[in-house]
């Protein structure tokens, strides 16, 4: 054997391995599964122990773990109302319990909702509890059939903050809490692609797995698979940047990662959003807004080429839902070689979850997704594009029509059974939705033991293992994009005689963010000298960050006040006066024409930890990151943007040129000890896939 295949077959050999230690067996734990009942009684059957959840004494098919999850379903199916499958298929905000009750005046639970989407960032022993007091609620009921609480990512430095705060979009996104008790912080998706490194996303996956789990939380909306091909949509923030195929093995890592091969009761069930591809944003106007309520495609192909294969990848990593984005996908759009709606018409203009040709025709029978849709949160009520004038029942009846199983942001199951009662949709396929949901339940677990233990949440959450790995993403994140006279790292010969100023942006001098920012420098590494005096510094250290109003309707990229960078003249005093190594969190492709070239070093970060960026300054760790965007060279190269078509492909003069001569362009970065080469993102997936497959 020669070494090239002895060396391939050793890569092959050790991923093997390092995926049979992380993934869990399928079933491995199923065939005597831990049973816990805090309401009911259990039954004890040939040694075995089931939950009697009907409290009949009888031990139903549903209520038997031994049979398989088909058989099992389809009997719990033949004894429910219709209203309690009708409850089964909404997704509320979850409200807070007083005593048996839902906090009023929505009392959901005896209304039969089983789904509830949970916001709130409260430590993890609060969520356990929560979980555990709602489980024992939910297994009070006739039938016993358990909750799942639903969250967006948890485990990155930008979070979504409560929705009720969702009409003041600077407070949608927040700061995640890094402190004793809270899922361990990552950085943003942005800085996951940053790193290519798929091995360390899989890890990543595992970790916040583990974490969920053992919080109570059993399901997510998330990842994204959106194609970040419209610099000034202001949820790129939440993507994987704008390579198709970076976006694709990523979501196949993370689906694994989060899932297993199959889904199980260590598992958390991932929903893929927002189909057919979110990033092709008219201006980059959100669907939240009927200015940006559609989705055009200008170039030809866009669609096939560069927006559908992430969804293509999470099908094939076994995704359990799929969220379609609130937009319509407009005619204005260049042929996307897809069949016409009718002899006039590409598309139906209506919203993708209203839409049978996207759901059933393109994401089921071409693509061949078996799970189940999920609507975005209030796609069937207050979003409801090109179906406003219908009334409620006859949206939710056009949706389950169209493929869609279960209705996010709704808390009034009324619309499903009156949509039956008027003959708009069968119960048969009510019973299909049950049966997804339901199918879901079981194979994580809960029908058996939807608990957990508060204490060990705690344990979970503060392991210093988890911290650690976290740690070495968020170095392995940051992309050094200048540097002058190579004057970083800054080594301890260089600091010696160096007097630093900081400031953190948007701030003041006395800014809380500067304070911190500066508490945390002189705690970590005191061999650094700061000074709170621009005059008396040799040299500076700005951290720019820039935040985007999430539904803006008139949405910016330009650092400035409209992304609440109010003193952008200070920054330019500041490089003007001492060398200023500058640093600038890309939440967003910004444009930084007016503050890049008076730098003397330029960072890029994705919501890191201060820590990992000195770490980074000092060269205890060599910059590896690469952009995962294409940063614009201007608001004139916005104008020239296609919109559908990632940073890559667009003309030349699309792309910022720096100070030294480089082109920040996808790929880009340097570091400390070689010459810059523009990165490959690693193509492992059919290796991937094929091993999961065996």
């Amino acid at each position: 054997m020669n070494f090239k295949r002895r060396k391939a077959l050793t890569f092959l050999i050790t991923i093997v391995l390092s995926l049979l230690f992380v993934i869990p067996l399928v079933n491995a734990e199923n065939v005597h599964p831990k049973v816990l009942a805090r309401v009911k009684e259990t039954l004890t059957v040939n040694g075995k122990v089931f939950k009697d959840l009907n409290s009949n004494g009888n031990l139903d098919d549903y209520e038997n773990w031994e049979l398989p999850v088909e058989k099992r379903v389809a009997d719990l199916i033949s004894k429910m109302t219709l209203e309690e499958k009708a409850g089964l298929m909404i997704i509320p905000e979850f409200r807070d319990i007083e005593g048996s009750k839902m906090e009023q005046p929505n009392n959901l639970i005896d209304q039969h909702v089983r789904y509830f989407i949970y916001r709130k960032l409260p430590s993890v022993d609060v969520i356990a509890n929560t979980n555990n007091q709602l489980q024992e609620r939910t297994e009070r009921t006739r039938l016993g059939i358990p909750a799942v609480l639903i969250s967006n990512p948890r485990n990155h430095a930008t979070t979504i903050a409560d929705i009720a705060k969702i009409e003041e979009a600077k407070d949608y996104y927040i700061p995640a809490k890094d402190e004793p008790g809270q899922f361990t912080i990552f950085p943003d998706s942005l800085g996951l692609a940053a790193t290519r490194d798929l091995d360390l996303i899989r890890e990543f996956a595992q970790i916040a797995r583990k974490e969920w789990t053992s919080s109570g939380l059993r399901k997510m909306y998330g990842y994204n698979a959106d194609v970040a091909t419209q610099p000034l949509w202001s949820r790129i923030l939440e993507t994987f940047g704008e390579d198709p195929k970076l976006v694709s093995d990523i979501n196949y890592t993370l689906i694994k990662g989060f899932q297993g091969e199959y889904l199980n009761e260590n598992s958390v069930s991932l929903s893929t959003k927002h189909f057919p591809g979110g990033g092709s944003r008219y201006l980059g106007k959100d669907p939240h807004f009927a200015e940006g309520n559609f989705n055009i495609y200008p170039t030809k192909g866009s669609l096939q080429k560069y927006h559908l294969p992430p969804f293509k990848a999470a099908i094939e990593a076994g995704t359990t839902s799929i969220i379609p984005y609130y937009a319509y996908p407009s005619n204005i759009s260049a042929d996307q070689g897809l069949p016409p709606f009718n002899e006039n018409q590409q598309f139906e203009e209506v919203g993708f979850v209203f839409n049978k040709a996207f759901i059933t025709d393109l994401l089921r029978e071409k693509l061949g997704f078996k799970g189940y849709v999920n609507t975005d949160t209030g796609a069937a009520v207050g979003m409801a594009w090109g179906v406003k004038d219908l009334p409620i029942e006859g949206r939710v009846a056009k949706a389950l029509e169209a493929g869609a199983n279960i209705f996010s942001g709704q808390k009034d199951p009324q619309p499903i059974i009156h949509a039956v009662e008027q003959g708009l949709v069968s119960e048969e396929k009510i019973n299909r939705s049950v049966a997804y949901l339901l199918t879901e339940m079981m194979n994580l677990g809960l029908f058996e033991n939807p608990y957990v233990d508060s204490k060990r949440a705690i344990e979970v959450v503060n392991n210093p293992a988890s911290k650690e790995k976290a740690d070495l993403v968020h170095r392995k994140s940051i992309i050094l994009l200048r540097n002058d006279q190579k004057l970083l790292p800054l080594n301890d010969k260089k600091i010696k005689d160096m007097k630093l100023y900081v400031e953190s942006f948007p701030s003041g001098e006395q800014n809380a963010n500067t304070i911190a920012f500066k508490e945390t420098i002189q705690k970590y590494d005191p061999d650094i000298t700061l000074t709170d005096h621009l005059k008396e510094a040799t040299h500076a250290l700005v951290w720019i960050k820039p935040k985007q109003d999430l539904l803006s309707k008139q949405p910016s990229i330009s650092i400035g006040p409209d992304t609440n960078i109010h003193n952008k003249s200070r920054i330019i005093e500041i490089q003007k006066t001492v060398p200023t190594l500058t640093v600038i969190n890309f939440s967003s492709p910004w444009l930084i024409q007016e503050i890049e070239p008076n730098a003397a070093a330029v960072i890029g970060t994705f919501g890191v930890k201060t820590e990992a960026l000195i770490d980074v300054i000092r060269g205890k760790f060599n910059p590896i990151g690469k952009l995962p965007l294409t940063i614009p060279a201007s608001k004139e190269a916005l104008v020239i943007d296609k919109m559908d078509v990632p940073g890559f492909d667009e003309a030349p003069s699309y792309v910022y040129q720096a100070q030294s001569g480089d082109k920040y362009g996808y790929g880009f970065g340097l570091s400390y000890n070689k010459e810059h080469k523009k990165a490959k993102s690693v193509d492992i997936s059919e290796i991937l896939r094929n091993i999961f497959k065996n």
